[in-house]
């Protein structure tokens, strides 16, 4: 499973819905481009540090780009941009998704739909 940034939002706020679901899962994988996505939004280092201390007490791995991940992606900007406005990083976040045979657990399952070769699960808070 692939948590997508929305629901990591949710986890980190201590929603029960997500901490269940996460709990649920036996690897908890997430994309790097996420990553760096949950840092922009912290407001101080101590919130960076925060997430850094549940990201090793959660064991979360963080999935790199490949070039094949770069390459994906690359063609979903350019099949789905103009048809469903699909962004870079939600391009890049599907491209890793589906290179790891993984399902994507999001709330924003619009982001994703049109993309066929990628499996979502939909969390609802």
């Amino acid at each position: 499973m692939l948590i997508d940034s929305d629901v990591l939002i949710w986890f980190l706020r201590g929603h029960l819905g997500a901490v269940t679901r996460f709990n649920q899962l036996p690897k908890l994988r997430i994309s790097v481009i996420t990553y760096m996505e949950l840092v922009q939004g912290m407001r101080n280092k101590q919130e960076l540090q925060a997430l850094q201390r549940t990201i090793k007490d959660y064991q979360w791995e963080i999935l790199l780009l490949d070039p094949t991940i770069s390459h994906v992606a690359m063609n979903y900007v350019e099949t789905y941009f103009h048809s469903h406005s699909l962004r870079l990083a939600d391009a890049l976040i599907a491209a890793t998704a589906v290179q790891h045979g993984l399902t994507i657990l999001t709330a924003n399952s619009k982001h994703y739909q049109m993309i066929e070769r990628l499996t979502i699960e939909v969390f609802r808070p």
